[in-house]
């Protein structure tokens, strides 16, 4: 049974950092794709990073680029999105995501079979 676990999330005052992980089992880790969405209320879910944990090339969403980092310890199965300077139009739900086990890691929902629960990330003003 494939389990992501998200962790991390919480309040945080505009201009400053969040690091969520993403613990994945039950799923081939090794090359494949795993992917951080996010959801605001009311709006459709949109793709924040990618990484392709056979190399560690990752993909940003433009809303994100120079702000966060997608990085990865296959060691211990965890992928991990480093949040800086966050704004309040970051609040949102996160998601972790698994690929379908194509090397394509771009962020498009389809492209990932398995989600998490999410985990909440308020940013005040």
């Amino acid at each position: 049974q494939v389990q992501l676990v998200e962790s991390g999330g919480g309040s945080v005052q505009a201009g400053g950092s969040l690091t969520l992980s993403c613990v994945v089992s039950g799923y081939t880790y090794s090359r494949n794709c795993m992917g951080w969405f996010r959801q605001a209320p009311g709006k459709e879910r949109e793709g924040v990073a990618s990484i392709w944990t056979g190399d560690g090339r990752a993909e940003y969403g433009d809303s994100v680029k120079g702000r966060v980092t997608v990085s990865q310890d296959s060691a211990k199965n965890t992928v991990y999105l480093q949040m800086n300077s966050l704004k309040p139009k970051d609040t949102a739900m996160y998601y972790c995501a698994a690929g379908n086990g194509g090397s394509w890691c771009a962020l498009y929902e389809y492209l990932y079979n398995f989600w998490g629960q999410g985990t909440q990330v308020t940013v005040s003003s």
